[in-house]
């Protein structure tokens, strides 16, 4: 891959210009969804589409019409190598800190990168008080994130995952989580934004018949569990070794068992 494919851009469609991205540097109000391509398809469109509506929804009050953003993406991938990265981030061309009478009339920024599997793992995960603002958005500006990233790296882990102020684990900072007993799989029952990747697991999991369940996971209940994963649009799991001090299994079977039920999801021509 170039340097030149891994910093395209485009905007509504068009080629995005340097004056064009300029009000966007320090722009923190936006919404957005991350994929892979593969061979020019995407696994779970339907789900990055509901995504990109429900966010634009919810901050702007306007949302931009699904053949817009699939004809913004088809131009992207169009233009790009089969297998890459890709990002699609709505925002707003009026700004931010002011308040309109009407809503806001957004546009659409894609950008393309190199393909991406994630690390091999397995991640050893601090775990750190915090509550993201709006954790069922998927939105820009969590600063926050990469802040405990890298307090984590300092202190010796791969990553940190998030406990609240219930004490409940929910999710690590771009990661959602899931854990195994043995038989069935557990997301954690928390304020966290359910990933892309997570939903396509949910229902292909329930197509297998594998059996699920949605469950408060406090930070010292990790004993009970035989297995956990990281997942985002890279991979749909990597094992968990650790979550602070509590040890877990590495679990093949539900590595597999993950992989297998991802590759069931079919992907789809933009």
């Amino acid at each position: 891959m170039t340097d030149v494919f891994a910093t395209r851009a485009w905007i509504d469609g068009q080629i995005a210009t340097a004056s064009d991205l300029a009000p966007l540097a320090f722009a923190g109000f936006a919404h957005f969804t991350a994929m892979q391509v593969r061979d020019r398809r995407v696994r779970g469109l339907d789900l990055h589409l509901e995504r990109l509506r429900d966010g634009s929804g919810a901050l702007f009050g306007s949302v931009i019409p699904e053949e817009r953003i699939r004809e913004a993406l088809r131009i992207a991938i169009a233009d790009a190598p089969g297998d890459l990265s890709l990002t699609a981030t709505v925002f707003s061309r009026s700004g931010e800190f002011r308040v309109g009478d009407a809503p806001d009339e957004c546009s659409i920024l894609v950008r393309t990168f190199p393909p991406s599997d994630g690390p091999a793992g397995p991640l050893k995960l601090a775990l750190t008080p915090h509550e993201r603002w709006r954790p069922e958005l998927k939105h820009v500006g969590e600063s926050a994130k990469t802040y405990f990233l890298r307090e984590a790296a300092r202190q010796g882990f791969d990553d940190a995952a998030f406990v609240d102020h219930q004490g409940r684990i929910g999710e690590a900072t771009i990661w959602n989580l899931a854990f195994w007993d043995g038989a069935t799989v557990t997301w954690p029952q928390a304020d966290i934004l359910a990933g892309v990747t997570m939903g396509i697991l949910r229902r292909r999991l329930t197509a297998l018949g594998v059996p699920q369940r949605d469950a408060v996971i406090p930070a010292d209940g990790l004993s009970e569990f035989a297995g956990a994963v990281a997942m985002n649009s890279w991979t749909p799991g990597i094992a968990v070794a650790s979550i602070a001090t509590s040890t877990l299994p590495r679990s093949g079977e539900l590595i597999a068992l993950l992989h297998r039920a991802y590759r069931t999801e079919p992907a789809l021509v933009v």
